[in-house]
């Protein structure tokens, strides 16, 4: 099959990845280009995907900073970079006569501008709920509006939680979660040191939670992650840099982040929204690592609590706390167990080629699925 990934606009799609839904990007088409399809991936300037054709799309990430979203910000933004940007990809998606487009940006534009391709489309939706997006999905499936293809585009969710609260306000036809190469991940059997926190620097990823968690268990702790929200790093993160047992680092290479979290005891993830999947979780798992984290969004799914970790009560950092201390004594072989059956990518993969050969099947069909 021929398959068109577009690709996040925002950042580049190289290490260190810029978030979740880029470094899941570039797994998918890996794992995709391995099992023998031919892959493109429109990508923003300075992208670099090992193995994978990378369409240079010559729109730079800057340029779209005005679209970046924040779980706690207004929730209009300017959408001109956006509508400028993808009817630039889109034109040069036509040009090439795929079987299927999947599009992983998440813009208004990127959906509302997909109407017109020939090729049948599927939209994966990597952040919770938003009103210009849902509009954009109900005009994109509305009769009349699907484009040369005649079918409506599928939907899918990266967790069923995410699915749940999307079919509140638009269809969703599938749950593919954005799950981890097991394979590619090193881990320890060894017990681990510390404490590790990976995700970008914005309140609602919890960085400056987990460096208190840590500081009240006695532990020491690495941050690792860039700062997405400048205020945020500057008034939450800035004053507990220096503090004792507290080391942060900027975003680094995922082997490298894996590294440091097969040496950790624990990786924390106490999300301050509900996490529409938890990447950072099941890469935690894949290294042999427990988790503890708030019980909150799609991170039920991906941690089996008190075997693999512990979830607790979302703000509960007392509890949060005590969980830390008593994660190092779980079973590093079973959270590594866990990584590669339920939360390995090759199932994923199973699941973007059914919802592919459902989206690309005779002309009026549904691409309806689990």
């Amino acid at each position: 099959m021929r398959i068109a990934i577009v690709a996040p606009l925002v950042t580049a799609i190289r290490e260190p990845q810029g978030g979740g839904s880029q470094a899941f990007v570039s797994d998918l088409a890996r794992g995709l280009a391995g099992r023998g399809h031919e892959v493109g991936v429109y990508a923003a300037s300075g992208s670099q995907i090992p193995g994978v054709t990378v369409i240079d799309t010559g729109v730079d990430p800057e340029s779209l900073r005005a679209t970046l979203y924040r779980a706690d910000g207004p929730g209009a933004r300017d959408q001109t970079p956006a509508e400028l940007a993808f009817a630039r990809v889109y034109a040069r998606v036509r040009e090439a006569g795929w079987d299927v487009v999947h599009n992983h940006a998440f813009d208004a534009p990127a959906i509302a501008l997909a109407r017109g391709l020939d090729a049948p489309v599927v939209h994966t939706l990597h952040l919770p709920p938003d009103p210009a997006i849902a509009d954009a999905l109900r005009d994109a499936g509305s009769p009349g509006s699907s484009g040369s293809s005649g079918r409506p585009p599928a939907v899918a969710a990266v967790s069923q939680f995410q699915a749940g609260e999307w079919r509140r306000v638009t269809r969703v036809d599938a749950v593919l979660p954005p799950l981890v190469p097991t394979r590619a991940i090193g881990w320890s059997s060894s017990p681990g040191h510390g404490a590790v926190f990976a995700g970008r620097l914005s309140p609602e990823k919890g960085a400056a939670e987990a460096i208190d968690i840590a500081r009240a268990a006695g532990v020491a702790i690495e941050v690792y992650g860039d700062a997405y929200d400048a205020a945020y790093a500057r008034e939450q993160i800035g004053p507990r840099r220096g503090r004792t047992g507290v080391t942060l680092h900027g975003g680094v290479a995922r082997a490298t982040l894996w590294a440091a979290m097969a040496r950790a005891a624990v990786v924390l993830c106490p999300s301050r929204w509900d996490e529409p999947f938890g990447m950072a979780a099941a890469e935690a798992q894949a290294c042999g690592t427990p988790v503890v984290a708030f019980r909150r969004g799609g991170l039920p799914e991906v941690i089996a609590d008190g075997v693999t970790g512990f979830l607790v009560a979302p703000g509960d950092l007392e509890a949060a706390a005590d969980s830390l201390r008593k994660a190092a004594g779980l079973s590093r072989p079973a959270c590594r167990r866990h990584a590669e059956r339920p939360l390995d990518l090759e199932r994923s993969l199973d699941a973007h080629e059914q919802l592919y050969e459902r989206a690309a099947g005779p002309r009026g069909g549904t691409a309806a699925g689990p």
